[in-house]
């Protein structure tokens, strides 16, 4: 959310961070996307489900996904995650697009990643994880 807050607020990046003015949307979106991926892999941990590189994300999405299916997770948390998904994976295709453009990562702002979709994603992020430490507390409070 603070990545947000010094994109929103061109005074605060000069100010107490000296840096020059711009917009730091696509990290919000990455950051909320960690959010959710983090918070269905410590879940499916409490569950006693361990994912693990190769295509760990992958992993984790579905079995988080099979947890959805045996009606143990709301489908809406699923959605969230899925879109979230996407949304990480297209900023991370337009950013490999625009470094082989140059040859070294030049491009720190993402045009498709404006501040709309980060209020979204960080809106996202705090339901799922919400949700999610919902169900947690009720594994381990068992």
């Amino acid at each position: 959310m603070i990545v947000m807050k010094i994109s929103d607020d061109k005074e605060l990046q000069l100010s107490a961070f000296n840096m020059k003015e711009d917009t730091y949307y696509s990290a919000t979106i990455s950051h909320a996307y960690y959010c959710i991926f983090y918070a269905a892999k410590a879940y499916l941990l409490a569950k006693g489900i361990k994912t693990e590189p190769p295509e760990e994300h992958k992993k984790t999405f579905e079995e988080f996904s099979k947890l959805v299916e045996k009606g143990i997770v709301d489908v809406e948390l699923l959605k969230i995650y899925e879109k979230m998904l996407v949304r990480a994976d297209t900023l991370l295709h337009i950013f490999e697009l625009e470094k082989g453009k140059r040859g070294k990562f030049t491009y720190r702002r993402i045009p498709q990643a404006n501040r709309e979709p980060a209020k979204e994603s960080i809106d996202n992020a705090q339901f799922f994880f919400k949700n999610v430490y919902g169900l947690c507390e009720k594994i381990t409070g068992e």
